[in-house]
């Protein structure tokens, strides 16, 4: 514990390009990124698939293959293939396969969570608007999503507090972010860096975790009908 403290003490590792700072705002637009990217490419799928009640289950099922593909692996592949390590912007060394990957992992949580919350909206709202002469897309956008928005935020909040602790990988082909202090604490057995590493993305995991949740609540269209 002191060695950690004393780590955490210490100005040189929050000042600089290998500073706690830059390393953070890597991690976190590496995260961000990668989410979005999953975002804009599963959420439209989803959600138009869970309206039409069809071809969900093939979509959520390959989604889900990526649950089953060790994540270090699939970034390796990446890296070594056609992708390559080179310099992506901002993104660093390798940063078009780190995207990849954690892209690819974030898919599951938000195509499942979008397709579900919609599929299960009530079946006798949905037909009650369409007797009102709601078009499909009036149904979709003003009935179906405003009450899936809850699950949805909730895939959106699993998948950015697992990209967060997973960007660390960035790291092993010598990408930017916050794995950056703990490879290179194992490579100089340097236990307290390490530790303080871990320390900072778990702390700030939490934080992501306890503020997805309260916009979740926020955005619940019954939560709020009960508040007013």
């Amino acid at each position: 514990m002191n060695g950690i403290l004393d780590w955490f003490k210490d100005s040189a590792h929050w000042h600089g390009s290998s500073g706690v700072p830059t390393l953070l705002a890597q991690h976190t637009l590496l995260t961000f990124a990668a989410v979005l990217i999953a975002i804009a490419i599963g959420l439209p799928v989803a959600v138009w698939l869970g309206h039409l009640r069809r071809g969900g289950t093939l979509a959520v099922n390959i989604s889900n293959v990526g649950r089953a593909i060790p994540i270090v692996a699939l970034l390796s592949v990446l890296s070594l293939g056609y992708v390559g390590t080179a310099n992506f912007g901002p993104f660093g060394r390798a940063g078009l396969a780190t995207l990849i990957t954690l892209a690819l992992f974030a898919l599951p949580p938000i195509i499942t969570n979008a397709y579900t919350g919609v599929f299960e909206v009530d079946r006798d709202t949905v037909e009650a608007a369409r007797g009102m002469g709601m078009s499909e897309r009036e149904i979709l956008t003003k009935v179906e999503l405003p009450l899936a928005v809850p699950l949805i935020v909730s895939g959106i909040r699993l998948a950015v507090v697992q990209v967060w602790a997973t960007a660390t990988i960035a790291a092993l082909v010598a990408g930017p972010g916050l794995g950056q202090l703990i490879t290179e604490g194992y490579a100089t057995y340097n236990q307290p860096e390490v530790l303080s590493g871990a320390i900072i993305v778990g702390a700030v995991a939490l934080l992501l975790e306890g503020t997805m949740a309260f916009l979740q609540r926020v955005v619940d269209p019954l939560a709020r009908a009960a508040r007013s």
